[in-house]
């Protein structure tokens, strides 16, 4: 199994390395459209390799889904820490509620002692 999956990471790199070949060209970015920037009188801009560009989108969007499911799970996270919470209170009591039996049980045996 773990050289199935060294074999597909070496595939996902080769074709990573293959897209960073085959796009190595360079295009401007601008931060702004040239009628906006046009009126506030500045152009950012940057030149970069294309597969720079394509591999900060995936990146980008990566991190963006991540985050976007860890703020949509909360409410699940947050469910299971009360019942975890509950859990370890009834464990608790259970354990409390055990004790108080087995220390009943020797206030009888001591009582019967006491008649005998």
């Amino acid at each position: 199994m773990r050289y199935i999956r060294y074999a597909c990471i070496a595939v996902f790199a080769i074709a990573l390395i293959a897209v960073a070949l085959a796009n190595r060209g360079p295009v401007t970015l601008k931060l702004l459209p040239d009628e906006i920037a046009g009126l506030f009188a500045v152009a950012p801009t940057v030149q970069l390799p294309l597969f720079i560009v394509i591999f900060g989108g995936i990146l980008t969007g990566l991190l963006v889904g991540f985050i976007w499911e860890w703020m949509r799970e909360y409410a699940v996270r947050a469910e299971n820490a009360r019942n975890a919470r509950e859990v370890r209170r009834l464990e608790r009591e259970v354990k409390r509620l055990k004790s108080e039996k087995h220390e009943g049980k020797d206030e009888v045996l001591a009582l019967l002692d006491e008649a005998s």
